[in-house]
């Protein structure tokens, strides 16, 4: 493989576009908002490639950057838009589309919803944990000891059971 920073970037993208995607998806209102933010992201990590350290790896340094352009651009948005938008009228995917039958994908869009009553730190901290990264990796996107980490997801896990619960 060619080791160009256009080889990396774009291994890395392929490598890490649909957990990218599902990030996006949380802090996106529709399809089209989730591919903005997408592109968003994009844009920022190709940007910033001549900065990569390689101090983690490159896939968590791509969480970073895409957890970070969604929620500046959702705080930016939210100052544009009416604060108390419907919840129901938001139409969301799944994290794991292509694994679920219907059944589950009912209880992946009752899951959805409930994270996105979330805070933006706790939305943040669930969506990658349910990508399936280690505390220590999560702790490194996110600033967080991996002890707060651990503890934090606790406490949302519990809000999300409650939240789950109350839509049954």
């Amino acid at each position: 493989m060619n080791d160009t920073p256009e080889a990396t970037f774009l291994a890395a993208i392929e490598q890490n576009q649909h957990k990218l995607l599902r990030v996006c998806s949380v802090y996106a209102v529709d399809d089209d908002d989730k591919k903005d933010l997408f592109q968003e992201s994009l844009i920022h990590i190709w940007q910033s490639m001549p900065s990569f350290e390689a101090k983690a790896s490159i896939s968590t340094w791509m969480f970073h950057i895409t957890l970070n352009v969604c929620l500046r651009l959702q705080s930016k948005e939210l100052k544009k838009r009416d604060r108390f938008r419907k919840m129901d009228s938001i139409t969301i995917g799944h994290f794991k589309a292509e694994e679920v039958n219907l059944e589950e994908q009912e209880q992946v869009v009752k899951l959805r919803n409930c994270i996105k009553r979330l805070n933006d730190a706790d939305k943040a901290l669930i969506t990658l944990y349910l990508e399936e990264l280690p505390y220590h990796q999560i702790s490194n996107i996110t600033g967080l000891s991996e002890n707060h980490v651990a503890v934090k997801l606790k406490r949302i896990k519990s809000k999300l059971l409650n939240c789950i619960t109350e839509q049954v």
